[in-house]
This record gives C-alpha cells, structure tokens and sequence, in this order.
C-alpha cells in the first residue's frame, strides 16, 4: 500500500515537470512559455537611438539633395524641377531588334540589337549626345548640378584635340561609348573597313578611358549586316538608336503621334551656337521643360541594358 502511494506520487511528479517542459507533450512547442510564444528581448537603447538617428540622418541628406536639385533648375533657368528617376530594376528588361530595322541572320546569329525604345511601363526617357564636337564647360556644370544622367557616342575625330574634357565627364560617371573613328556613312564601306572604324574607336576609348564599350550607335542611325557583325566582333553587344531629337529650339520626331513614350531614347549632339540656334545648355533646358511637364524622368540608359 504504501508503495503504491510513492509510485502514485513519483508518477504525479513527473506528469507536472513534462508538463512545465513540454517534453511530454504530443505536439511540442519550442520556444513558448505557457503555451504561448516567446518575445524577443527588447532592444537595447543605445541600439534603438543608433538606428534613429540613421534614419534622420538619410532624411536630413535626402532633403539638402532636394534643396540642392531646386536651386540648381531655378539657376539654370528650368521650369520645373527635373523628377527622380525610379531605382533600376533589379530584372533588365529583354532587349530585341525593333521590327523591321533587322537585318539578315540578326536573331540567328546574335547580331546586336537595333531598338529605339526600352521596353518598360516606367514613364521615363533617356539622353543620349552623339561626336563629341562642342566641348562646353557650362554643360558639363549643369548635367553635373542638376544630377542629369546620360550617354554619351563619341567619334575619335572630334575628340582628339580634347581627350580631357570627356574624362571629366566619365569621372562624372557618364558612360562613353562608341560612335565609330571618323563618323562615315557605313553601308557604303567594306566589311573590312567598317571593322577598323568600330573597333578602332574600341582600342580609342580603351586606351584613353579604361573601358571597352557595349554599346555602338552607327553615324547616322546607318547600318547593314557588315556593320553589326563587324560591332559584334569587336565586343560590341547593343547597338541603340533614336525616337526622337532634341536641338536648342526645336524636337523631332520617329513616330507620327509626334509625342514621347515610355523608355524612348531621345537623340541630341554636341553642339554650339557655331552649328545651331543655341548652346548645349539650351538643349538641356528644352529637353528638361518637355519631359518634366509631361511627367517623364530621365534614366541611366546603361542601368537597363
């Protein structure tokens, strides 16, 4: 009998002790107390006041940036100040030859693409000047104050008696890229000839620049098969084009809507007052008014490519 009341009471003692455990439980819940879940420790406070002060300190610089951007577009006599591009997608987009400016064998043999637009639902645009000719300090002030992306297409010929400017602008992290040596109308060259044109102006901006260029626009939006294999075998992979232009004082125009789309790629040149009615600066600001009312920003055409 009195055996039997230990037993009971050993039996009892281990039921209580599995069941402030859990470790007799058919369903065991780690990590809980009575039953229910266990709350991380609270953060310490020096941790909480470091991860504020963080955030006020990106807040603080996010809006000195916005401050900045203001005056910079009152200063350079804008309109509007210019709209932030979104973040760069973490997915680019696929890139395909427009229809019907492919040539023979273009998708077969992975010739670069020939496209006008991004394909994108992003109501954005991008810059792209062409030669290198006019080498004004005022724009490279302005682009560079007003944070404007863009790409630049340069010819050899142009750029020779000024390397130096166009380091500047690549150490503004504008990417040079290539727009062959002497600026010739392609299709009427050899495969040969066209080859030294697009991967001489490849050695160019290697050797001056430290990069090897992707990307290659043929003068005159001009091109036939020769061109791309010849870009292709000098490790050109994109060969993007125009929708539309933009001078000092006027816009033209690819498609007849005559209007901007989403992802297009507007076309300008380096030029002056010599070649044109107005100076780059104009063309900056006319292209910025036209955009930013319509409610466009301008990206970083290598960030999609």
């Amino acid at each position: 009998m009195r055996s039997g009341l230990v037993l009971l009471a050993v039996a009892a003692l281990v039921a209580g002790c599995a069941e402030r455990t859990g470790t007799g439980s058919r369903h065991p819940q780690s990590g809980t107390r009575a039953g229910q879940p266990l709350k991380a420790p609270p953060a310490p406070a020096a941790d909480l006041a470091d991860v504020q002060a963080d955030k006020t300190r990106i807040r603080a610089a996010e809006f000195r940036a916005e401050q900045a951007r203001t005056a910079a577009a009152r200063r350079w006599g804008l309109k509007r100040v210019p709209l932030t591009a979104p973040p760069a997608p973490a997915q680019k987009p696929r890139i395909t030859t427009r229809r019907g400016f492919e040539v023979d064998g273009h998708e077969e043999d992975g010739l670069p693409p020939v496209f006008t637009t991004i394909p994108t639902d992003r109501k954005i645009v991008f810059l792209t000047i062409d030669d290198g000719a006019e080498k004004d300090p005022a724009f490279l002030r302005m682009t560079t104050e007003l944070n404007l992306p863009y790409t630049a297409f340069l010819s050899d010929y142009l750029i020779r008696n000024d390397y130096g400017y166009f380091a500047r602008m690549r150490d503004r992290g504008v990417a040079l890229n290539n727009h062959t040596l002497h600026h010739p109308y392609l299709p009427a060259l050899s495969y040969a000839r066209q080859k030294r044109e697009i991967c001489g102006m490849q050695d160019v901006i290697e050797r001056r620049y430290g990069t090897r260029p992707r990307l290659f626009r043929p003068p005159y939006g001009n091109y036939d098969e020769d061109t791309l294999r010849a870009a292709k075998s000098c490790g050109v992979r994109y060969a993007p084009i125009w929708n539309e232009e933009v001078f000092a004082d006027h816009w033209e125009y690819r498609e007849t809507d005559q209007r901007i789309h989403p992802g297009d790629i507007v076309l300008s040149h380096f030029r002056g007052r010599s070649d044109g009615k107005g100076t780059m600066p104009d063309m900056v600001r006319r292209f910025l008014d036209k955009v930013t009312a319509e409610g466009y920003a301008v990206a970083r055409l290598e960030d999609y490519l």
